[in-house]
C-alpha cells in the first residue's frame, strides 16, 4: 500500500469544516478542533517531513488539551448572575411596587392597571381608587396588601 502525503491544506480544509460544524452546532466544541487542525496545517506546512502519525498524535494532543483548557476556563468564568434576574418572570418585577386599584377588591378579587396591561389581585376587600402594593405574584395574578 501506498501512503499518500498529507499536505498542509488537507488540514486547513479540515478546519474550515470544523469551523462550518460549529456554525451548526454551537458550543465551542468544534472551534477548538477547527483551531488544532489549522495548527497542525502549519506545523506542516513549517515541516514538510512531518509524518502522517506524527500529524495525527499532534492533533489528537491539541484537540484534547485546547477542550479541555476551554472547559475549564468556562467552567471558573460561568455565572448564574444576570443583569436582568427578572426578563422572563414579568410578574415578579412588579412585587414590591404599588398600584390604585381600577376594579374594587370583592371577595378578595380585584384589579390594577400596570401600564398597558390589567392584572387580577387577590387581596382584602377594597373600593375603587385604594392604593395596594404587590406583596407575591401567583401565576397571573398579583397578591397585594392595602397602603396606609
Amino acid at each position: 500500500m501506498v501512503e499518500q502525503d498529507i499536505v498542509f491544506w488537507y488540514w486547513w480544509v479540515l478546519a474550515v469544516g470544523f469551523l462550518a460544524l460549529e456554525i451548526v452546532a454551537t458550543g465551542f466544541f468544534f472551534l477548538w478542533l477547527a483551531v488544532s487542525a489549522f495548527i497542525v496545517g502549519s506545523v506542516v506546512l513549517l515541516i514538510e517531513a512531518t509524518t502522517f502519525n506524527i500529524q495525527v498524535l499532534l492533533f489528537s494532543l491539541l484537540a484534547v488539551s485546547s477542550v479541555l483548557a476551554w472547559r475549564r476556563y468556562a467552567r471558573n468564568r460561568a455565572t448564574d448572575v444576570s443583569d436582568h434576574p427578572l426578563l422572563n418572570r414579568r410578574g415578579a418585577q412588579y412585587v414590591g411596587r404599588t398600584f390604585n386599584l381600577i376594579a374594587p377588591i370583592e371577595n378578595g378579587h380585584g384589579k390594577v392597571k400596570v401600564d398597558d396591561t390589567i392584572w387580577t389581585v387577590r387581596g382584602p376587600d377594597s373600593p375603587v381608587g385604594t392604593k395596594v402594593k404587590v406583596t407575591a405574584v401567583k401565576g397571573t395574578e398579583f397578591e397585594v396588601e392595602v397602603c396606609e
